[in-house]
């Protein structure tokens, strides 16, 4: 299970520095894929071992104060409804202000672990009347200078001290979907479609912040679990900046799923925030299956499916192996067939493949195509084994690791989805040293 942390504040008091500060090294490593789309207000991070996702609230807030006030309110409700932690940011240059006052009046009713850090402390005068700071009510705070980065240490041992521990619940060996997708792309209507108006619910599983986020279903002869997404719940008088809200709400359901099932309007084609939540998925390493909806409302010829297929493919490389199906929600078309591909995807998320077999077939076909030479050395990978991880991950054991290049990375991706079944599903690929 993942732990979300919220960074919450008034404009300009660094929460960016702090977001960068906190995801960059981590970005760095996990954006070396071409093709992900670098997300401003989400990224991955780690600290002792820790790993967890990060979220700037920080949205795109312009305009008089009373916008702001609303903006933060929203951007409060949003970082308490989804995180674990939330770094609650002032500025020790400004002082305590009123939009500040206002953002520690909606933290005092939550239940959720807040922590105050106070920014840009760069000086001993400074720290000296941050003590002011205690008059918010918040308790103790942290003093930090985020563009130094002096002080986020300490910040990030009291962060992850309040980290919630995977529970035994996490592990029932049911999968877990998320209906993912951008507001209005009928998710909710899938999903009713799917349990019907009687909600055959079991028992309900506590979610790990909210009751109910995880609703068991035995249906079609299916166990699987639903992870609760934005159409589930009460929807917030969110116009503006909807597609930043309806990404940051995809996060949790999507961390907190095994496959995500990722649903796009037919109406509307495969738009760029579609992409950016299906490299949310990609990045966290998910099962996915897109579905792509209202087909019934499309005019069609004999070339409209390929050519769609074809176009959405295309925005989702390098990782296309991903299966794309034509649905109607509505009209209840082809709704099972989406659910037994998510099966289907689950279990090829799951399969572990002997290391005789794996180097029976990944050999010869190294072997056949050698990683080309560098520097007049030759590279040669003697042995291949599947790692013990949740996702499939394999390390190909080298005399030379550190010469293999990308391209070839790829090329070994693709002979392992040629000859094994993991359509739906992100590999990771190691060289090591032998």
């Amino acid at each position: 299970m993942n732990n979300i942390v919220a960074i919450v504040g008034r404009p300009n008091v660094g929460k960016s520095t702090i977001f960068n500060r906190l995801t960059q090294t981590r970005q760095a490593i996990t954006d070396k894929e071409s093709g992900v789309t670098r997300d401003r207000h989400y990224g991955k991070s780690e600290w002792n071992g820790k790993e967890f996702s990060v979220i700037d609230t920080g949205g795109y807030v312009e305009g008089s104060d009373d916008i702001f006030e609303k903006e933060i309110r929203k951007q409060v409700e949003l970082a308490i409804d989804e995180a674990n932690v939330i770094l609650f940011l002032v500025d020790a240059k400004d002082g305590i202000t009123d939009l500040d006052q206002s953002v520690a009046q909606l933290l005092r009713r939550t239940e959720k672990k807040v922590i105050l850090v106070a920014n840009k402390v760069d000086n001993t005068q400074l720290l000296n009347e941050a003590v002011e700071f205690y008059n918010l009510g918040m308790g103790d705070y942290i003093p930090i200078a985020s563009i130094s980065g002096s002080g986020t240490g300490e910040m990030l041992d009291e962060l992850v001290k309040h980290f919630v521990e995977d529970k035994a619940e996490e592990d029932l060996g049911i999968p877990k979907f998320a209906v993912i997708g951008r507001p209005n792309v009928g998710k909710s209507s899938f999903i009713n479609a799917l349990i019907g108006k009687e909600q055959n619910i079991v028992t309900e599983i506590a979610g790990t912040t909210r009751d109910s986020l995880n609703t068991p279903f035995n249906k079609f002869g299916f166990d699987f679990i639903l992870v609760d997404t934005a159409g589930l719940r009460k929807k917030r008088n969110v116009h503006e900046n909807l597609e930043f809200y309806s990404v940051m709400r995809s996060v949790r359901a999507i961390e907190h799923s095994d496959v995500c099932v990722l649903m796009v309007d037919a109406t509307r084609g495969f738009e760029a925030q579609d992409q950016r939540i299906f490299h949310i998925a990609d990045r966290n390493k998910k099962g996915v299956v897109i579905l792509v909806n209202k087909w019934d409302l499309v005019e069609k010829d004999t070339q409209t499916t390929k050519e769609m297929e074809e176009h959405i493919r295309k925005k989702i490389a390098p990782f296309s192996d991903v299966p794309i199906l034509f649905v109607s929600a509505l009209n209840k078309q082809r709704l099972l067939k989406g659910l037994e591909t998510a099966i289907h995807v689950y279990n090829n998320r799951m399969q572990k493949i002997s290391t005789s077999k794996l180097n029976d077939v990944m050999l010869p076909l190294i072997e056949q195509n050698p990683p080309p030479a560098l520097k007049g050395k030759y590279i040669r990978i003697k042995f291949c084994t599947q790692l013990p991880t949740s996702t499939p991950t394999f390390a190909f054991f080298a005399n030379l690791p550190q010469y293999i290049k990308d391209p070839y990375k790829r090329f070994i991706e693709n002979k392992l989805r040629e000859n094994f079944d993991f359509s739906g599903v992100p590999i990771q690929i190691y060289f090591r040293k032998k």
